[in-house]
């Protein structure tokens, strides 16, 4: 069993900053990326960032320059520093762990968090 938790998320003022953490946790042996999703209220879930484990990060174009992923495979945690926050980046932010293999080495899955809300007032 794998459990994924996210933290961090909050009340900001625009311009401000926040940085969430997600935390993979169970028999694993290897995550092949972490990767960070949010919803708006009314929107679909869109990808923000995310990370390989070689460390190949991939970002929204809407985020690029004021968010940075970053992380620790050795404590399968990945961050997002989220900086120069604005009102429409308020969203339930979502942790995903993308290609878990687990330490039996028995085929591997996708794991989901369950969402930490950050809100961005103006």
């Amino acid at each position: 069993q794998v459990q994924v938790v996210e933290s961090g998320g909050g009340l900001v003022q625009s311009g401000g900053s926040l940085r969430l953490s997600c935390t993979a946790s169970g028999d694993i042996y290897s995550i092949y990326a972490m990767g960070w999703y949010r919803q708006a209220l009314g929107k679909q879930r869109e990808l923000v960032a995310s990370i390989t484990s070689g460390g190949y990060t991939n970002y929204a174009d809407s985020v690029k320059g004021r968010f940075t992923i970053s992380r620790d495979n050795a404590k399968n945690t990945v961050y997002l520093q989220m900086n120069m926050l604005q009102p429409e980046d308020t969203a339930v932010y979502f942790c995903k762990a993308e290609g878990v293999v687990p330490t039996t080495h028995e085929g591997y899955g996708d794991y989901w968090g369950q969402g930490t809300q950050v809100t961005v007032s103006s």
